[in-house]
């Protein structure tokens, strides 16, 4: 009798971990990879300007050639962008530094993000302007 209830508390116990961690993680990170990045003003990317605050960008089908990186606002989940993307190695200087690397705007326009480059990683995901 001891050991069924061991082994159902234990059974128990690891559910409640499972769920807990799953409940932790943004949508999609068990997926791909995914990184928590705050802006202090407007950015770009292509089609949309976000406005000034928290967001995900994940990649949403991580073994594919041509990744998608979808990006939310951290608080609401709305998805603001999900585009395909290039594959682009991380430039040797900028290893571990900046998550994102941005281009160049006239006065008073949203600065657009060039590339994503996730935490930790030696390649990153330029996106696509047209």
């Amino acid at each position: 009798m001891k050991r069924n209830t061991l082994a159902r508390n234990l059974a128990l116990t690891a559910a409640a971990a499972l769920l807990t961690l799953a409940a932790a993680s943004p949508s999609g990170a068990a997926i791909g990879q995914w990184d928590r990045l705050t802006f202090s003003g407007p950015v770009a990317l292509p089609g949309v300007v976000l406005p000034t605050g928290s967001y995900t960008f994940e990649v949403a089908n991580p073994g594919s050639s041509h990744p998608i990186v979808r990006v939310a606002h951290r608080d609401s989940r709305r998805v603001y962008f999900a585009g395909f993307t290039e594959r682009v190695q991380r430039p040797a200087s900028a290893l571990g530094e900046q998550p994102v690397s941005f281009g160049e705007a006239p006065a008073g326009a949203a600065v657009p993000i060039v590339a994503w480059y996730p935490a930790g990683g030696p390649q990153g995901h330029r996106f696509i302007y047209r």
